[in-house]
């Protein structure tokens, strides 16, 4: 549990929330997702990163055969705390260089084109098919999914689900197109959390050529700012409770 005080909204007021609704629900999260936070190493606990250069047969990422010296270890990705029926909403910019080249070319939040991407599973995550190297979500529980098998990819090809969906709700362990947040249209896209999700973790599915087993991320650079948009519910509630507490403050003080 935290303590928000309602005073940032200009109320005069505290009330105490779940932190995992502050998430998607009354209080806006930033974050900042690097090019080498592999979606596929979320939740692995039982995952260390080896150092750029040495060998590790457990590690399971592709790696290149070779070392330049920009290149950059793995990261795991971040997360968010989680509650089954939330909704998160982003709103992101920025952007990520998977190829580390003299010439740098940056992928924003959407990736790059409509489709490119047909990656594999890994252990209890889903393979990717979609735009190429776009921000991703995945929402997990607070089991290591590699105890598991992987759900079925998502298809967010125009032949499938596409990316201008309004809202999209996932299962446990399904990697999911998260991009800027909106949808060609300028709507705000809303993620809902399946039953089980305690977390929600952010990053980036890579591979060789964006295809086959993943990996591929230690010429990855640059990095994704995301912010979480509280829902206008969300803010309501939050209104309609400050004065819902002043007023009994007001009781109080008059009797």
């Amino acid at each position: 549990m935290h303590r928000l005080t309602l005073s940032a909204l200009g109320l005069a007021a505290t009330a105490t929330f779940v932190t995992g609704m502050s998430a998607g629900g009354a209080i806006a999260a930033s974050l900042s997702v690097n090019g080498t936070d592999a979606i596929f190493l979320a939740g692995r606990d039982d995952v260390t990163i080896p150092a750029l250069g040495s060998s590790d047969p457990s590690f399971p990422l592709l790696r290149h055969g070779y070392v330049n010296p920009d290149f950059l270890p793995e990261t795991f990705p971040q997360w968010l705390t989680a509650i089954a029926g939330q909704t998160f909403a982003f709103a992101v910019t920025g952007g990520v260089d998977y190829y580390n080249a003299p010439s740098a070319t940056f992928f924003g939040p959407d990736g790059n084109g409509t489709s490119g991407s047909d990656l594999g599973s890994l252990g209890g995550i889903s393979g990717f098919l979609g735009p190429q190297g776009p921000l991703v979500g995945l929402f997990l529980n607070d089991d290591n999914p590699q105890a598991g098998a992987a759900p079925a990819r998502l298809d967010f090809t125009p032949g499938g689900l596409g990316t201008n969906f309004s809202s999209l709700a996932p299962t446990l362990g399904q990697v999911f197109f998260i991009g800027d947040g909106l949808t060609g249209d300028g709507l705000r896209q809303k993620f809902i959390a399946p039953t089980g999700a305690t977390r929600l973790f952010l990053g980036v599915a890579d591979g060789f050529g964006f295809g086959g087993p993943p990996g591929a991320y230690d010429d990855n650079n640059g990095a994704f700012a995301v912010e979480t948009v509280p829902e206008p519910g969300a803010i309501a509630g939050l209104l309609a409770l400050s004065g819902l507490l002043v007023s009994r403050r007001r009781r109080r003080s008059a009797a």
